[in-house]
């Protein structure tokens, strides 16, 4: 069976009892574009299921809302009662409700990736309150549960498609782990043909995936509050960058206060102590949500809020913006509190980036601009 084949029988065979197949794919074309360096290796790749589990997280927060949940299986009497439709409805909603009653202060159904993208980084997480922390820590745990059961049922039969999960550490001599694999890890491998056909297919099964899924969840709300134009949204909705970047913008004006420059990548504008820059995100919150480090640079505010705005940089653009990232990650590698969370950010984004190498503000500008091409190849979206 080759690589598109393998993923047509996922699609076929899946008995549409939830939604946990699609997910499933989804989460490893995502993550495919969360690593595209991971190809270069030519070896099959090792992921973490709690790494597929975060993406859950994210997917499913749209339909975990306390007073409107919308459906995402069949629900069954078990003991006379009334079972939820999906294992860890429960564990989402609690977090969803306790990060809107804490942290948002309103519905939020847009913000799983964000909630994501703040605990997946150990010092992030730290700042949050220890229920909001457990309650997600939790719902991870009881999501990689489900995540086990759907990779069994995969395809034709127990185990047609995928192997067993395993732990790292008894595969690591064959697969490429993806960055901040632990060995203690329980890992699903996706044979490096598969990778590469997801990397090949990725903007097809992206949309494959969302197509199903609207269907699939209009089907199964049999009151048809919920067309599928109107999951369909939901289920392609970024969050806004709601969480402040006081901290990084407090450190970086420390910097030019020091007399250091940043210049920006996109106009060649020097930014130095009053002069106004915007703290933007290089890939937008809208096409990729994520607050690391390395995503952050000073701009020009007025290119940054009447041109750039949620598109991504042309290749010509990236070409020319090398030289300033460099000096923007320099900057940060010379200031110590910006780059421990760099060393952070970056170990859980790229793989065998040297941080204490002379060249790593080189080769992390290279990285994350290949980045970028490879989001640009996988993705319909807009350039300046």
């Amino acid at each position: 069976m080759n690589a598109i084949q393998t993923i047509s029988t996922i699609f076929i065979n899946d008995k549409k009892i939830n939604s946990f197949c699609i997910a499933l794919i989804r989460a490893i074309n995502d993550l495919e574009l969360s690593y595209p360096r991971l190809s270069n290796y030519r070896q099959d790749i090792a992921i973490p299921l709690h790494m597929i589990a975060r993406y859950w997280v994210a997917y499913y927060w749209t339909f975990c809302d306390s007073e409107q949940p919308i459906l995402q299986g069949q629900r069954k009497i078990l003991n006379d009662q009334l079972q939820n439709d999906i294992a860890f409805r429960a564990e989402l909603t609690r977090l969803r409700s306790l990060w809107e009653l804490h942290i948002s202060h309103r519905k939020s159904p847009k913000d799983g990736f964000l909630v994501v993208d703040e605990m997946h980084r150990p010092k992030r997480k730290k700042t949050y309150q220890n229920e909001l922390v457990d309650a997600y820590d939790c719902t991870i745990q009881k999501i990689v549960q489900s995540i086990w059961q759907t990779i069994q049922h995969a395809g034709p039969g127990d185990w047609g498609v995928f192997e067993k999960p395993i732990h790292y550490q008894l595969i690591k001599d064959r697969c490429i782990a993806l960055p901040g694999t632990a060995l203690t890890d329980e890992c699903l491998i996706i044979n490096q043909k598969l990778w590469a056909t997801f990397q090949e297919l990725s903007l097809f099964v992206e949309a494959l995936c969302i197509h199903e899924w609207s269907l699939f969840t209009e089907h199964n709300n049999p009151q048809k509050k919920y067309s599928r134009g109107h999951i369909y949204q939901l289920l392609t909705a970024r969050p806004d960058n709601r969480r402040p970047l006081n901290w990084e913008r407090n450190q970086i004006d420390i910097l030019l206060m020091e007399n250091h420059e940043f210049i920006c990548p996109w106009t060649g504008k020097k930014i130095h102590q009053g002069v106004s820059y915007n703290l933007d995100h290089i890939i937008p919150i809208a096409v990729y949500p994520t607050n690391e480090l390395w995503n952050l640079v000073p701009v020009d505010p007025y290119f940054n809020s009447n041109r750039k705005k949620d598109k991504l940089p042309s290749p010509e653009k990236l070409s020319r913006a090398h030289s300033s990232l460099v000096r923007t990650y320099e900057n940060y590698v010379n200031h110590e509190d910006l780059s421990m969370v760099l060393q952070e950010d970056v170990g859980y984004r790229f793989l065998d980036l040297e941080f204490n190498s002379a060249q790593f503000p080189d080769l992390l500008s290279r990285a994350v601009i290949i980045f970028i091409q490879q989001i640009v190849q996988s993705r319909n979206i807009t350039l300046f």
